[in-house]
């Protein structure tokens, strides 16, 4: 009876006090300007991970696709553990690998027990300070990658993605793919791969984060011992020096009658990481909702949006984004249609941006405030996602947030501030339009620009 009663009691705890009681994220510098950030729970395992400001912004026409193509060659072997004994040290560990390269970042992590992370720390250190490259894996994965981009160019949400980086941020560094060109990958040489390591892996630039059952003195000590030959980095180069890049009202259209749905996506400007506006716009992408055929709810569903799209089958599914960069980002909608729902849909959507500006009303930004608190809370569920969070943090805000700044801020978002911050970035703009496949009923550029406002009398 009294664990039962200790269960519920520890079962009680109200959001606020859960906010309150999530560990501190403790920070410390190397000499080097190497950033150390971990978060302590009593959590059996531990995920470890190396966070670097670089992507595809930073690269040029002809090395598009290195930081893609490193990512593939990281766990393949180092200098110290050739291929075979690199997998084997991790097998036995039973640990799991992963990276990923974006835009603007590069990450790679391990998730293991809480007492291997020295050994996690020391594995790291050795991908980013001595990876192999050797000739053989390097012509091996070329291959791979080749045939990874022809499975991406079945997957046409994120070909209109690319292509609205494209027409968005044409003629700069965003409009780069992350996995680069067909001709990149192909022509890419071991001294291209070197110069770009050489260039970008810069100890002021990298965060190594950790999240888990650890010590962040010992997560220190380990990053000391294996992390101070990171190379330190000139002051000009603490932040990459990319030029601004500039968002233009454009767009691409991709039209082939042979595919059975359309892939549209239209977004404006948005602003960078640290901007405020961005819990209004995610307040206001909370409010429209997303949809897809296969859920459930039909016409009771609160997104006003997904409630038309049931009741005149306008879609087969659309989500919104506010993809943010460090100073730029995409606010807008995609959604997939048959050929002759293409004008109603974008009617309809448009109409919802329209609405946000003019006529928000305070009972859904309520609503959408609820739901973003959730999916705020939600997706810290583990290690590795909170690893990931305290990584992305420092690179993008320089401190990590602690979820109680951020509930304070969605609080404070009142529908007058939706209208206000809405009318600031979707009224009257200029967007950009990416849309593939079977689209002949998608209006002309000049039809779908004067959507973007109302002429009321």
């Amino acid at each position: 009876a009294a664990l039962l009663t200790l269960t519920r009691n520890r079962g009680a705890a109200t959001y606020a006090q859960t906010l309150q009681n999530i560990p501190e994220t403790q920070v410390t510098t190397l000499d080097n300007g190497l950033r150390v950030a971990s978060e302590e729970s009593n959590q059996p395992t531990c995920t470890v991970g190396v966070w670097i400001g670089v992507g595809s912004r930073h690269e040029n026409e002809k090395n598009n696709g290195a930081g893609y193509f490193l990512e593939h060659l990281a766990f393949k072997g180092t200098k110290k553990r050739p291929g075979a004994a690199f997998e084997k040290e991790v097998e036995s560990m039973g640990a799991h690998l992963n990276g990923y390269t974006s835009r603007e970042q590069t990450a790679y992590y391990i998730k293991a027990l809480s007492k291997d992370m020295p050994k996690v720390v020391e594995l790291l250190a050795d991908i980013v300070q001595n990876c192999a490259l050797e000739e053989s894996q390097i012509e091996k994965e070329r291959g791979v990658i080749l045939q990874e981009m022809k499975e991406m160019d079945s997957n046409l949400a994120d070909v209109t993605f690319d292509y609205l980086h494209a027409t968005a941020f044409q003629g700069t560094a965003l409009a780069h793919t992350v996995e680069g060109t067909t001709e990149n990958i192909k022509r890419l040489t071991r001294s291209d791969l070197v110069s770009y390591v050489d260039t970008h892996f810069k100890a002021p630039r990298m965060v190594l984060a950790a999240a888990g059952g650890i010590s962040h003195r010992e997560l220190v000590d380990a990053a000391k011992q294996h992390f101070g030959g990171v190379p330190f980095a000139h002051k000009e180069d603490v932040v990459p020096a990319v030029p601004r890049c500039r968002f233009t009202g454009s767009e691409i259209r991709a039209r082939d009658d042979g595919l059975p749905v359309a892939h549209i996506a239209l977004a404006v400007e948005g602003p960078g990481w640290a901007d405020p506006d961005n819990i209004v716009l995610n307040v206001a992408n909370a409010i429209i909702g997303r949809y897809d055929r296969t859920f459930g709810g039909g016409k009771n569903k609160s997104s006003r949006l997904a409630t038309l799209c049931v009741e005149h089958n306008l879609c087969h599914s659309f989500q919104t984004f506010n993809t943010s960069y460090s100073d730029t980002g995409l606010f807008g909608f995609h959604f997939v249609s048959d050929p002759l729902s293409i004008d109603d849909m974008m009617y309809c959507a448009q109409g919802e941006w329209m609405r946000l500006c003019t006529s928000a009303t305070e009972s859904e930004v309520k609503r959408a405030k609820n739901y973003l608190r959730n999916a705020m809370v939600a997706q810290l569920d583990g290690t590795t996602p909170v690893c990931e969070n305290i990584g992305s943090h420092l690179l993008n805000y320089g401190r990590r947030i602690p979820l109680e700044e951020w509930d304070a801020r969605i609080s404070a978002v009142d529908a007058g501030m939706v209208r206000e911050v809405c009318s600031k970035y979707v009224y009257d703009k200029c967007p950009a339009i990416a849309a593939v496949g079977p689209i002949e009923q998608l209006l002309d550029y000049n039809r779908l620009r004067s959507a973007m406002y109302w002429i009321r009398f």
